[in-house]
């Protein structure tokens, strides 16, 4: 039933079992939610947390279930990261298909140190790369917000 249950979590409800482009479909789940929290940055911001806190505990689990390293089917890592790279900004749809190209490439090419923390064990090695994927979306995105900003 545990085992169950984090599978559950850490495919966010069963989408990392689709077969294809599991991450991608991952990060586009994360913007179903997003359309409910993101008016509101405290909201946004426990969400974040709580799914960073499920992700931590379910993921490195899961790896274990499966018996290989970061196996496709554990997407909770995409879900948190996409909602990392959109926060605070605003939900305008310029915003969120820059937000999830930004967090799909810097997911995918691994600049440093993302790259490095793929390579850790567990949960920790999942979901770390993933939010450092999003944090570095973020601040591409804080940059051309505040560009606009000026330049208006």
């Amino acid at each position: 039933m545990k085992d169950r249950l984090c599978r559950m979590i850490a495919s966010v409800f069963y989408i990392g079992y689709l077969p294809v482009a599991p991450g991608t479909l991952g990060s586009l789940a994360s913007l179903v939610l997003y359309y409910f929290i993101c008016h509101d940055a405290l909201i946004m911001a426990a969400v974040i947390l709580i799914v960073i806190i499920l992700g931590f505990m379910t993921a490195g689990r899961v790896e274990k279930v499966f018996g290989e390293k970061d196996p496709g089917e554990i997407v909770i890592d995409e879900f948190a990261g996409m909602l990392i790279s959109l926060y605070r900004l605003p939900p305008t749809m310029g915003y969120v298909v820059t937000g999830f190209l930004l967090f799909r490439f810097f997911d995918i090419v691994k600049p440093k140190p993302i790259q490095s923390l793929e390579k850790l064990k567990g949960s920790l090695g999942i979901m770390s790369d993933d939010i450092i994927a999003g944090v570095y979306a973020n601040i591409a995105l804080q940059i051309i917000y505040i560009f606009n900003l000026l330049c208006h």
